[in-house]
């Protein structure tokens, strides 16, 4: 190849490589942006794997026991990253949920691998009033599926499982789809 044809074609290089690494960069950053997202599980219509554990407060917690309620299981690490960030619209949803007077969904964390008093301080600095349940031989991870924290599941009030997210989720978004899924624009 000559100097001339190499110096004609340096250009469209440099152009192609630019316009790959734009692509890249709007990838990223849509992908960055795309935090909330349904997961698809063999679970899904099926009846909910059955939890039974206790809460950090030494209750028994029985999950086909919650039958008739909305049920909201959001798998949790407290060094987790977006879990910090989610944590305050899980606190805006449970307060939601209160002022439903006895009709709004239940809310439950289940730890993922975490030091007990690493959580227990997590939920004092920043708040959350609704039981934390022990995990603690990942069996429940393991029955869900649950591949990377935050997870956040909805259960039926029939027991079976309505939902999956994968990623942040928001007050808003919770609210939306229960209320979406039970009928009720009004939630």
């Amino acid at each position: 190849m000559s100097k001339d044809s190499a110096r004609r074609i340096a250009p469209l290089i440099s152009l192609g490589i630019a316009a790959v690494m734009t692509l890249f960069i709007i990838v990223l950053v849509v992908s960055s942006q795309r935090n909330i997202e349904t997961a698809q599980t063999p679970l899904l219509l099926r009846p909910a794997p059955e939890i039974v554990s206790t809460t950090y407060e030494d209750e028994d917690f029985v999950l086909s026991h919650r039958k008739g309620s909305w049920v909201v299981l959001n798998f949790f690490n407290s060094t987790c990253v977006p879990c910090k960030r989610e944590h305050s619209e899980l606190v805006k949803f449970y307060e939601n949920q209160k002022l439903l007077n006895g009709t709004g969904s239940e809310l439950y964390t289940i730890v993922n691998d975490d030091d007990e008093q690493a959580v227990q301080s997590f939920f004092d600095a920043r708040g959350g009033g609704w039981p934390i349940i022990h995990d603690e031989d990942a069996k429940i991870a393991v029955d869900y599926g649950i591949a990377k924290v935050p997870e956040t599941w909805l259960i039926s009030p029939t027991g079976v499982v309505a939902q999956r997210f994968t990623g942040q989720v928001t007050a808003e978004l919770l609210g939306t789809a229960i209320a979406t899924m039970s009928g009720d624009s009004g939630q």
